[in-house]
């Protein structure tokens, strides 16, 4: 955050606005898990009438409270609401294996939550999603049924996989270029083989271009192969960009925020399911509707959600998900220049205690005015009923506490980064203890 920054963010809450926002909290009376009578979500009704994506986010990847709301809403949002995808910030290569199994496909619903590729969603709460997923599809039509989408062009190895099988059908004679100048997309990270040229997505460009010869009516194969080699494409991009350009937009984390909005636009568009309507899964960065920037900086490129909001309007609902104190999982890192992905301490994440949140950040004044959990719709919070303060409040620079799959050692706790909520989110749920999610053994 920058000094001018500072100068603007907003101490504590005034006592009006705390009035205001004690009440029109919705407690979460039903507690976090699925299951539970949904009396207390009722009021969501009301407020997502007309929208089909929401967003839910999270302020750590490694917090078992969030991804317990999470498959209550999700639960709610399909039964009560008539949403239709989980869309999810998961490897795009490998969540058909997912959508295989919730539809009722065969398989280990560990090995395909572990195929997603990120160790964040490799625990039992996200397991337990899984399994309810596929116990409420079981037996209802393939056109009722929830389904599964991965969003991320991370991760590619099924993809990979598709290929090697279609090509050895069609043309094996191209399998050992497949293997020595593609292979690498199984495992490779945004940004990891910066390269301005990109030859490596010129391959994969190639290859989709050849695949698209076989993509014709009654070719079911074709058509496979197609949607795989598109995600080779995406991911080629990323692997192959840098993480800082002179053009924000042209930067790694800029594309594939933009990817992942088009991967949930091409659920929303398909021809063969008009009425779908998505739950999407993934970090606050990711699902806030807009992006706060230093004022001494270029406009922050568009957020997965900001995308949405641009192309749906108010269809799109981003729902911020915080938590007052406690412990969240994730990676440790050194402070310093050598920090980052190589910085890892160790291959297990761990247990990152902090403590309650500083008196002007947002959580501070949602804890003040609400100790217990709850939802928090913000969209009328700004309009001409609500209070001027309250106005004012919503669309001043705040402090917020966000955390990613890696955390720098000893400083985490003091982290804080600027927020408007007006800008960036249309509600929040506040979780007032976060524990550790809980990874699922190998």
């Amino acid at each position: 955050m920058s000094a001018n920054d500072r100068e603007t963010v907003s101490g504590e809450a005034s006592d009006e606005v705390t009035a205001w926002l004690s009440a029109n909290a919705v407690p979460l009376s039903g507690g976090l898990t699925a299951g539970a009578p949904t009396t207390d979500l009722q009021p969501l009704g009301k407020v997502l009438d007309g929208v089909r994506v929401v967003g839910l986010g999270e302020s750590t990847h490694g917090t078992r409270e969030f991804f317990q709301l999470k498959h209550r809403l999700l639960e709610y949002l399909v039964t009560e609401l008539g949403f239709t995808v989980l869309a999810m910030e998961a490897s795009a290569s490998a969540g058909p294996a997912v959508d295989a199994y919730v539809r009722g496909g065969v398989g280990d619903p560990a090995k395909v939550l572990a195929g997603l590729g990120f160790w964040t969603w490799r625990t039992e709460e996200v397991l337990d999603m899984l399994k309810w997923m596929r116990a409420y599809n079981d037996g209802r039509p393939e056109a009722e049924q929830v389904r599964f989408v991965g969003i991320d062009p991370q991760r590619s190895g099924d993809s990979l996989a598709v290929l090697e099988a279609f090509l050895t059908s069609v043309a094996p004679e191209r399998l050992p270029a497949l293997h020595s100048k593609l292979g690498v997309l199984a495992t490779a990270y945004p940004g990891s083989r910066p390269d301005p040229q990109q030859k490596l997505m010129h391959e994969a460009v190639n290859l989709l271009e050849y695949v698209r010869d076989y993509d014709e009516p009654g070719t079911p194969a074709g058509a496979v192969a197609v949607r795989h080699a598109r995600i080779l494409v995406r991911a080629a991009d990323l692997v192959t960009r840098n993480g800082q350009h002179p053009d924000p937009e042209r930067t790694v984390s800029a594309a594939r925020d933009r990817y992942m909005a088009e991967a949930v636009g091409d659920i929303l568009d398909d021809a063969d399911h008009p009425d779908a309507k998505v739950v999407l899964w993934g970090h606050n960065g990711h699902v806030a509707k807009g992006r706060s920037a230093d004022s001494t900086t270029a406009p922050a490129p568009a957020s997965l959600g900001g995308h949405l909001r641009e192309r749906y309007g108010d269809a799109y609902y981003a729902l911020g998900l915080l938590f007052g104190e406690g412990s969240f999982r994730a990676h440790r890192i050194w402070p310093g220049p050598w920090s980052g992905v190589g910085g890892l301490t160790g291959r297990i994440a761990e247990g990152n205690p902090i403590g309650p949140a500083p008196a002007n950040t947002v959580e501070a004044q949602l804890a003040t005015a609400t100790p217990a959990d709850h939802l928090l719709d913000l969209r009328h919070a700004g309009g001409e009923d609500a209070p001027r303060a309250v106005r004012e409040w919503v669309d001043a620079t705040h402090e917020t506490r966000t955390f990613g799959a890696l955390v720098t050692r000893w400083v985490y706790r003091r982290s804080v980064s600027p927020v408007r909520l007006s800008k960036e989110y249309d509600g929040v749920a506040y979780v007032a203890v976060s524990t550790d999610s809980r990874p699922i053994a190998p």
